[in-house]
């Protein structure tokens, strides 16, 4: 019996993190955190969820779905009138809209996450993947402790809750030191909203100022733009930043990883171009690496053409440091939504067709390159080739912003098992003829490195390389990895 399946199926693009935000102490924080997550939907469109701060309280409103749908008109109104408007002392909210990258995609997984210690209620919403996350759900587990969910973020409340952590003069850093792997994160507390980036930086994270001088927090500048607020600075790694009615307030829980592991591929691929990230514009990043992409595999040509859309600003600067004109020859169906099909292979091909129609008009008898920003297990890169290719371009040459794929990740993007990804057991040759183009060349290692700003500070490149910041299988000791990190609080509490 044949299964149906979502169209998802056909769609082999890595598959985004999650996203959050925050906001402190204003009349409209339910309105604003709806803004930040609408504008940070790019990062994940599974489930969404906004929790707010009230009366020593905490109310949530999350759902299966997009933004738009899951907080919708209803639920805000719902939400918003817990927020008391009248009295802003102690009012927060945080918001999260997810892929999942561990645990399912259940709604008991959808965060932020709500629970009820022994001193009142705690929210999380989280962006990355604890690599140790198993390994303290048997300790906890075993400790008497139960979970109700398979999420990795929900073992940072059993933690902050357990005495081991509540007992220390700083309970979130004592528990953000039990973590390994990636984590930028948002805490809602009845008191405070506590926002932290994880010692190698893996995530982004950026603390706002909005007019009235309320401070908000997201993971993507976008969304403080959206928002109308201000950007104020990186969270930085090792940090907490405290956001209460005394202001804003900052400490270290653990030392900046050296070199840090930031991971590139917010620039390749997951952020939004209008973001500043790591320092730099996405945008700008991308076009640099197109411009690189022409200078190491430069082609004759008629004509360069983006994979939509990811693929679009490195297309630009392809064409712009190439010479050759750039034309929108691939147009996306925006409105496939939630369409079903049967994962035949000729029903996946039709999808293929669905999604992206190919303008003839414009490829036939040309000489044609087409960017894109990666390639993942090459199965739907090789059914577009074959539609430009039946839509009459005499030659296809691919070009890939990035270099190839080959590892999977394990700090919060949902990339696939090492046997799928097609350039784990193939070289650059095979993957050509397997997707039947004229040539196929992808950006270098230290193209793609030579664009970023501040690479000498370290940046993640495990999914190119193999060479992973944080062993995967053997994730070192707590005491080991954290050492300094613990040397430092303990200097800071004198």
């Amino acid at each position: 019996m044949t299964r149906d399946v979502h169209l998802d199926v056909v769609d082999d693009s890595p598959k985004e993190e999650c996203g959050v935000v925050a906001v402190w102490n204003h009349p409209r924080a339910v309105h604003l955190g709806y803004l930040g997550l609408y504008a940070l939907q790019h990062r994940g469109q599974e489930a969404a969820g906004l929790a707010a701060s009230s009366n020593g309280k905490i109310h949530s409103e999350r759902g299966v779905g997009m933004v738009a749908d899951v907080l919708n008109a209803e639920r805000l109104e719902r939400l918003d009138g817990y927020y008391n408007k009248n009295d802003l002392s102690n009012r927060g909210v945080i918001g999260h809209t997810r892929y999942s990258t561990a645990g399912g995609s259940g709604a008991e997984n959808i965060q932020p996450l709500v629970e009820t210690m022994f001193d009142g209620p705690v929210s999380v919403a989280h962006n990355g993947n604890l690599i140790n996350a198993d390994a303290w759900k048997h300790e906890l587990s075993k400790r008497g402790q139960l979970f109700h969910t398979s999420s990795d973020t929900e073992v940072m409340i059993h933690l902050l809750a357990s005495p081991d952590q509540r007992d220390t003069p700083d309970p979130t850093g004592a528990m953000l030191r039990n973590l390994q792997g990636a984590f930028s994160l948002v805490l809602l507390l009845k008191d405070r909203i506590e926002a932290a980036r994880d010692p190698w930086g893996f995530r982004p994270l950026v603390l706002g100022e909005l007019e009235d001088g309320s401070a908000c927090v997201a993971s993507e500048t976008v969304a403080l733009d959206v928002m109308g607020a201000k950007f104020v600075r990186e969270i930085e790694p090792g940090e907490i930043v405290t956001l209460s009615d005394e202001g804003v307030h900052s400490r270290r829980y653990a030392a900046p990883m050296s070199p840090l592991s930031r991971c590139v591929f917010e620039h390749v691929y997951f952020a939004n171009p209008a973001s500043e990230v790591f320092g730099q514009n996405v945008l700008v990043s991308r076009e640099e690496f197109g411009k690189q992409l022409a200078i190491e595999s430069p082609v004759e040509a008629d004509i360069v053409m983006p994979m939509p859309d990811s693929g679009r600003s490195a297309a630009n600067g392809y064409a712009h440091e190439s010479g050759i004109p750039y034309r929108e020859g691939i147009v996306p169906n925006r409105y496939v939504g939630r369409t079903f099909i049967k994962p035949t292979q000729a029903e996946r091909a039709a999808a293929v067709r669905l999604k992206l129609n190919v303008v003839s008009e414009i490829v036939q008898g040309k000489r044609v390159v087409i960017v894109d920003d990666s390639i993942v297990r090459g199965t739907t890169t090789r059914e577009k080739m074959k539609q430009i290719r039946e839509a009459g371009a005499s030659e296809i040459h691919v070009r890939i912003s990035c270099p190839p794929i080959v590892s999977p990740c394990f700090y919060g993007v949902d990339f696939a098992t090492p046997e799928q990804l097609i350039a784990h057991n193939k070289s650059v040759d095979e993957i050509r003829e397997y997707l039947e183009v004229d040539s196929l060349h992808f950006l270098s290692h230290d193209g793609m490195l030579g664009v970023m700003k501040n690479k000498e500070s370290g940046y993640c490149t495990a999914c190119f390389t193999g060479k992973y910041p944080i062993d995967p299988e053997q994730p070192l000791a707590c005491e080991v990895t954290t050492k300094r990190q613990a040397e430092l609080f303990a200097e800071h509490h004198g």
